[in-house]
């Protein structure tokens, strides 16, 4: 006589397949929801540490050019004629309406943003003198801005950006005519890397003389 043994892990439970399969499922979408929240880092990028940022920006469409120049503690300066000197960067350099105007697929496209900016990529104790020099008056060249005056009202600001952001200086100046020069800020950096001193005690950079 033949015995039958029953072994009841070889039954087929169709409720216990279908609860399998769907933890299979949602587990596999959680995998994939994890990988596009954190997409692998991408090679190649550089992301350039910046310590301070100084911008000066006028109003958006002045065909107008204003220039900055910054002068370091080792007395080396970054401008438009040379936009490197130790670890101050010139980052942009705008021009006005000039470098404003880009021609895409046939069409002229304006970016009436005006803003230079300068970041300082270190703490390199000493002084630091920031100027602003209205280069050339656009006045007339652009039909959209034949009213405007020659005084250009420029802003310009220091910050703080490592750790945090931190705004340590904000003033307008207004440049009265082509060739205006003024000394925005100066402000020093202690050997501890804090910012001290802040003052606009005149000096050209420019003309590389005392007002």
């Amino acid at each position: 006589m033949a015995l039958f043994r029953h072994n009841r892990h070889t039954d087929i439970d169709p409720f216990t397949d279908l609860l399998f399969n769907a933890l299979l499922t949602f587990t596999f979408l959680f995998l994939v929801a994890l990988i596009l929240l954190n997409p692998p880092a991408r090679t190649g990028i550089v992301d350039p540490k910046a310590e301070f940022l100084i911008t000066v920006s006028w109003p958006d469409g002045n065909p107008n050019d204003v220039d900055i120049w910054v002068s370091g503690p080792d007395g080396k300066q970054v401008s438009y004629k040379q936009p490197q000197a130790g670890l101050m960067h010139l980052d942009r350099d705008d021009r006005g309406m000039i470098n404003d105007v880009q021609v895409v697929n046939g069409v002229e496209v304006r970016n009436p943003l005006n803003q230079e900016v300068l970041t300082i990529r270190g703490r390199p104790a000493g002084e630091y003198i920031v100027n602003l020099h209205y280069f050339k008056t656009q006045q007339g060249v652009d039909p959209l801005h034949s009213s405007d005056s020659i005084e250009v009202p420029a802003t310009v600001y220091l910050a703080e950006v490592n750790p945090k952001m931190n705004v340590l200086f904000y003033h307008t100046e207004v440049l009265s005519k082509e060739g205006d020069e003024v000394t925005a800020f100066r402000f020093t950096i202690t050997p501890e890397g804090k910012v001290t001193n802040i003052n606009q005690l005149q000096k050209s950079l420019v003309r590389g003389e005392d007002k």
